[in-house]
């Protein structure tokens, strides 16, 4: 099919010429570009070669009439819009019109200033309509699971529980540590389900001032407090019938999760200051990077919102535990980051991607689309190069030194233990959660090592 112009295409159906001859030049004086057909078959002949905007047809024709058409359009072109032109102008026969799908109607005889003002305003809803509409499927395709890159085993499993979990009204915990991307999945859940259509609403429960994040999540209204000079409607008000994603909801404050709880339960919220509830439909998916049932079991997270929130759980693994899925990724953000600098690149060389595969990678996926993002703007030849890398991931394969210098300088197997705890210390920058997750032990384990660690050094000190 042929696209049509800005300014609009329009198919006139009239089975008199003169009329048609002359709305074609009224149209086309006002920069519209226009096709003719003389009867209903003929147009819908027309229609199955090329795009219009939008048919202005007679009501009453020879053969096929127009409110037929108008049904066989909405039929077949749903995205077209149709006015109907009639000389019997009652009002029964607008109503039947507009029910029937209709977009306007004009009474004959026309007017030139009727026919311009009708015809503008039904393109310009057709053609915004289209664009909402290719918004949607860009969106859908951005986050349609196919879309979410791995070819590993882990998130081969990932694929398959969002495939299976989609349509469920079950609410959904999604678990990793941070930069696994837990919101893309939490989107590809949204958007491969029935609620597609309607809003994928998120939040960070974290990025919130405590005191702000009950009418934001609720709503409140005027007079409230001190700022509330109107009303104004929370986030699941606005996620109606369609997803609400609470990240970092580990962070939620006792209180809001008191609330929480009883909005999943009851399936109703209360606008800050009101005495009204008002009713919700809405689905819940959660994200965590921390170990929820430990929350719980530390009285930090309540056990009933817990077993509410987590009917089905989406593990997402870190980057270590699926390095094949790496060379995948390095492409697709290389590819992407090229484009945006415009640099024409060739790809990566195998000694990079090598020590990209080696690092364990402790900021995930988003730490590797930041490594390939600096690397595209450094780059200088037609391939990444080793030198392009940070110097912490050119430097991964120099952890084995951990265990050569150990070995050389004998030390026991204990102190082998602490040496390469202090190198992922240094590579994660202090951060205790990151290296943690990178030794593959909890928090507590790695604090009870440094505990021992310092202790030893205390006695150490001491003995000196």
């Amino acid at each position: 099919m042929t696209t049509s112009s800005e300014t609009g295409k329009i198919l006139v159906v009239d089975d008199q010429a003169d009329m048609r001859d002359l709305l074609s030049d009224v149209l086309e004086s006002e920069g519209y570009r226009v096709g003719t057909a003389e009867s209903g078959e003929k147009a819908l002949e027309v229609l199955a070669h090329e795009q219009y905007d939008l048919v202005l047809s007679d009501l009453r024709m020879k053969g096929m009439l127009g409110t037929t058409l108008l049904s066989e359009i909405k039929h077949r072109y749903p995205d077209v819009g149709v006015i109907l032109m009639t000389a019997f102008g009652t009002i029964e026969t607008a109503i039947e019109a507009i029910k029937g799908g209709a977009t306007d109607y004009l009474i004959k005889p026309v007017k030139t200033e009727d026919v311009l003002r009708v015809v503008g305003r039904a393109v310009r809803e057709v053609q915004l309509r289209r664009e909402v509409t290719h918004l949607r499927r860009e969106v859908y395709k951005e986050y349609s699971f196919h879309h979410i890159l791995g070819k590993s085993r882990p998130m081969q499993e990932v694929f398959d529980l969002i495939r299976r979990v989609a349509d469920s009204p079950s609410n959904v915990l999604i678990t990793g540590a941070s930069g696994t991307g837990k919101e893309l999945v939490a989107k590809a859940i949204h958007y491969n389900s029935d609620r597609r259509e309607s809003p994928f609403v998120p939040i960070n429960c974290a990025a919130i001032p405590e005191q702000l994040l009950e009418s934001e999540l609720f709503g409140h209204v005027r007079g409230a407090f001190t700022d509330a000079k109107a009303d104004r409607l929370g986030l699941f008000e606005e996620a109606q019938k369609g997803t609400l994603f609470l990240d970092e909801i580990s962070e939620l404050p006792l209180m809001l999760q008191a609330k929480l709880l009883r909005a999943i339960q009851e399936r109703e919220i209360r606008r800050v200051g009101s005495t009204k509830s008002v009713t919700v439909d809405v689905r819940i998916i959660a994200a965590t990077n921390l170990n929820l049932a430990e929350e719980v079991k530390d009285k930090h997270f309540r056990e009933d919102l817990f077993y509410r929130l987590n009917v089905i759980e989406i593990r997402l693994p870190p980057l270590r535990e699926r390095r094949d899925d790496i060379p995948l990724l390095v492409d697709s953000f290389l590819r992407k980051c090229a484009k945006a600098n415009r640099k024409p690149l060739e790809g990566i060389s195998e000694s990079a991607l090598a020590l990209l595969i080696d690092y364990p990678w402790p900021g995930n996926v988003r730490e590797l689309e930041n490594v390939i993002e600096r690397a595209v703007t450094l780059a200088r030849g037609e391939k990444i190069m080793p030198e392009d890398l940070p110097s912490a991931v050119q430097g991964s394969r120099g952890d084995r030194k951990v265990l050569d210098d150990a070995a050389e300088r004998t030390l026991p197997l204990q102190e082998v233990e602490w040496e390469y705890i202090k190198k992922i210390l240094e590579k994660t920058g202090g951060n205790k959660y990151q290296a943690a997750q990178t030794l593959g032990i909890d928090r507590k384990t790695l604090y009870r090592k440094l505990a021992e660690m310092e202790g030893r050094h205390t006695e150490e000190t001491i003995n000196d």
